[in-house]
C-alpha cells in the first residue's frame, strides 16, 4: 500500500492537516534515531559532550510528542474521521508514544557514558564491546519500521519484527556471558551490572520497533496484530 489513502477528501484543508501529521512523525522518529545512534558512539568514544547532548536533545522529543499528540485530538474532534482516517490518528498517537518512550532508552545509554566517564577505572566505552552488534540490530529495527510507516507498507514488517528474535536471542546470549564472568571474578561485577543495564536499553528499543510495526498494520488492514506468535503474523501478512 501507498499513501494514495490520503489526498482523497473533499476539504484540502483535511489533507493537508493528515500530511503534516505524517511529516511531523518522520521528524521526530528521526530525532529518536539520531539520540540512539549518538548514544551509542558516546559510549563507544567515551564522548561526554555528545552524551550530553543526546539528553538535551529529550526535551525537543517531548515537546514534538505533545503538539502531534494535540493535533491528532483536535482532528478527531473538529473532523469526526472515519475509517482509515481514524485508525492513521490513533496509529499515530500510539507511534510517537513509542517513539518517545525508545528516546528514554537512548537517554539512558548516554547517561551510562557519562557515569563510565566519571569512573576511575581501566575500563573504557570501547571496551564495551558486547553490545555493538545488538546496537546495529536494533538501529536497523526502528529504521525499518518509520520506513514501513511512512510508506504504509506492511510488507516489511515481518523482516523487522523477525529481526526482535534475534534480539531477543543475542540478549539472552550477554545475559549468560555476563553470569559467567561473575561468577569467575567478583571483581567483573560492577562492569557486568553496566553492559546489563545497556543492553536491556537496547532491547526495549527493539521492542518498542516492533509495537511500531504493530501500528503499521492496524493503520493500514485495521487488524489488532497485538499479542500473536511472529509466525501467525507472517501468515496473516501473507494471506
Amino acid at each position: 500500500m501507498d499513501v494514495s489513502k490520503i489526498g482523497h477528501h473533499i476539504s484540502r484543508k483535511f489533507n493537508e492537516e493528515l500530511e503534516d501529521i505524517r511529516n511531523k512523525v518522520m521528524i521526530m522518529g528521526g530525532l529518536v534515531e539520531n539520540q540512539i545512534d549518538e548514544a551509542a558512539t558516546a559510549l563507544m568514544n567515551s564522548d561526554l559532550e555528545l552524551a550530553e547532548k543526546v539528553i538535551q536533545q529529550d526535551s525537543q522529543v517531548n515537546q514534538l510528542e505533545m503538539q502531534i499528540d494535540k493535533e491528532c485530538t483536535q482532528i478527531m474532534a473538529l473532523r469526526q474521521p472515519a475509517a482509515f482516517d481514524l485508525r492513521l490518528l490513533l496509529s499515530v498517537i500510539k507511534t510517537i508514544n513509542d517513539l518517545e518512550r525508545a528516546g528514554d532508552e537512548a537517554i539512558k545509554i548516554a547517561e551510562m557514558a557519562i557515569h563510565l566517564n566519571g569512573m576511575d577505572h581501566k575500563h573504557k566505552g570501547e571496551d564495551y564491546y558486547e553490545i555493538q552488534h545488538l546496537v546495529s540490530m536494533v538501529k536497523e529495527m526502528l529504521h525499518g519500521a518509520l520506513d514501513a510507516f511512512a510508506r504504509m507498507n506492511v510488507d516489511q514488517v515481518v523482516a523487522i519484527t523477525g529481526q526482535d528474535q534475534k534480539v531477543d536471542r543475542e540478549y539472552s546470549s550477554i545475559i549468560r556471558q555476563l553470569i559467567s564472568r561473575m561468577m569467575e571474578d567478583p571483581r567483573n561485577v560492577g562492569r557486568a551490572l553496566d553492559v546489563l543495564w545497556m543492553a536491556r536499553a537496547l532491547e526495549r528499543i527493539g521492542d518498542h520497533a516492533c509495537n511500531i510495526c504493530e501500528h503499521v498494520i492496524y493503520m493500514v488492514r485495521g487488524e489488532d496484530v497485538r499479542h500473536i506468535s511472529h509466525e501467525e503474523l507472517e501468515r496473516k501478512i501473507q494471506g
